[in-house]
């Protein structure tokens, strides 16, 4: 079992996730912006995958996967974009700052749970 965060600020969005993780036996922690997502991230070491949408309030999906880029001290996990968003450029650029994969919503649970276990690998239950 793994822990996941899913950053969104929909909060119908963050607990479908959850709903779906849940089920494929993940621990689930939620953040509605990328400000809320470091806070969390700085005090919980045991994430290792982040569900990131783009376009958020206080601070982008693509603004957090910068500040992770550039922190030293913070070990960032994988990141996974999920959004509406399908412009290539915008693909381009998160994959630039670390992002390993890109889904766009509305997303099925089989789908979902295919590309995390992909990310996570062999120790992804």
């Amino acid at each position: 079992m793994s822990t996941i965060m899913v950053v969104d600020d929909s909060q119908m969005i963050r607990q479908q996730f959850s709903r779906m993780l849940t089920a494929g036996g993940h621990t689930v922690v939620e953040a509605a912006d990328g400000v809320a997502a470091l806070e969390k991230l700085r005090a919980d070491s045991s994430i290792r995958l982040i569900l990131l949408d783009v376009n958020m309030p206080k601070m982008s999906g693509l603004e957090l996967l910068q500040s992770l880029h550039e922190d030293p001290v913070l070990t960032t996990p994988a990141v996974l974009m999920i959004t509406t968003e399908v412009q290539a450029e915008l693909v381009q650029q998160a994959k630039g700052l670390g992002a390993k994969g890109w889904l766009v919503k509305p997303v099925k649970a089989e789908a979902l749970l295919a590309a995390v276990n992909s990310l996570l690998g062999s120790d992804a239950r």
